[in-house]
């Protein structure tokens, strides 16, 4: 029987049945990245045959032979080595590994690679739903998968949850365009700065009633933002990383939040106390501590998120606006807590 190869007029219809199946598929799954292989063979074909028309010159680059039955069905594979240790006659349909490792059409990318580390191959079949083969994802294409999932992760630590031309342009347009982008989001921050001063002003006669109001605001600005920003990185890494939904990352979010909150709070209402000697104070401190870390850590993870479902670069605008809320919520909760507690 004679051997399947490939020639030029078959692995150019290949490459662009390739470019179809990445059209239709989507250039992030199996169906879109893989190509015909270098080397495949008949099961009925010898591994000296095989090996014969590897030293003739034909297949010079080839990291995985695909053994082959009829209608191009993938009947299992060899590693080149395995191959060099075969007697001559043996059949390369019996020396072949019947549980190769395999993959269908529309499996995403990311999961090729891990199945590829997992399983110890450094090619993988793509074969359809009769077991014909489509094409091979060879070691270039598999290191290329993680090195472009790799700067994705990277993408989405910096506050880019898309490897987009718009997130490219984030980081690599001139200076004056990069500012012309970001200098709306810190305008929207500088009005929240002025009706931050508007909280402030408002309770002047609290503040005159109990100056040592002023000396805590500083503090729980600051702590409120360490929170959020917080949430925000790992907002941005859960999101690449977890198939999870938002509303049990809000929610997850907001328990951690709890968490710090109270423990920080904890920590607080005793030095207050000792320090002031006035535990109205303490416990009014203590509370809005306890308050803007529960609504920082939310607003850090569902800002980016929600700017992203908008259509906004979440590089440029989650910073500005989560720092500003979070500082208006901030204040609004610990003047709310002192009017309650102490006036």
């Amino acid at each position: 029987m004679r051997p399947p190869e490939v020639d030029d007029a078959s692995r150019a219809q290949a490459d662009n049945s390739g470019m179809s199946n990445a059209r239709a598929i989507g250039t992030e799954t199996s169906g879109g990245l893989a190509v015909m292989p270098a080397l495949s063979a008949a099961a009925d074909e010898t591994a000296g045959a095989c090996r014969e028309r590897v030293q003739a010159g034909a297949h010079r680059d080839w990291d995985l032979l695909c053994v082959l039955g009829d209608g191009r069905r993938l009947v299992g594979t060899l590693r080149p080595q395995e191959l060099l240790a075969l007697p001559d006659a043996v059949p390369l349909g019996e020396a072949a590994h019947l549980d190769a490792t395999v993959v269908g059409p529309d499996v995403d990318q990311e999961l090729i690679a891990s199945l590829a580390i997992t399983q110890g191959v450094v090619a993988v079949p793509v074969v359809d739903a009769q077991r014909r083969l489509l094409g091979v994802i060879g070691p270039a294409a598999l290191m290329d998968i993680l090195r472009r999932e790799h700067v994705e992760d990277l993408h989405r630590l910096a506050g880019i949850l898309r490897e987009t031309d718009q997130a490219r342009d984030a980081l690599e347009s001139p200076p004056l365009r990069r500012a012309r982008h970001r200098l709306p989001w810190l305008m929207v921050g500088l009005l929240g700065c002025i009706v931050a001063t508007a909280i402030v002003a408002r309770f002047e006669e609290a503040l005159a009633a109990q100056p040592a109001l002023a000396f805590f605001i500083p503090a729980l600005v600051y702590l409120a933002d360490a929170i959020g920003t917080q949430s925000e990185a790992v907002a941005v890494r859960g999101l690449s990383l977890s198939r999870i939904g938002i509303a049990r990352l809000v929610g997850s979010e907001m328990r951690t939040g709890a968490v710090i909150g109270t423990a920080l709070a904890l920590v607080t209402l005793p030095l207050v106390w000792i320090a002031f000697g006035d535990p109205a104070l303490a416990v009014t401190v203590s509370l809005a501590l306890a308050g803007s870390s529960l609504v920082a850590s939310s607003l850090g993870l569902a800002l980016p998120w929600l700017l992203d479902r908008l259509g906004s670069d979440p590089a440029y605008g989650s910073g500005p606006l989560a720092t500003i809320a979070q500082d208006v919520l901030t204040l609004l909760i610990y003047f709310g807590c002192a009017t309650v507690i102490l006036l």
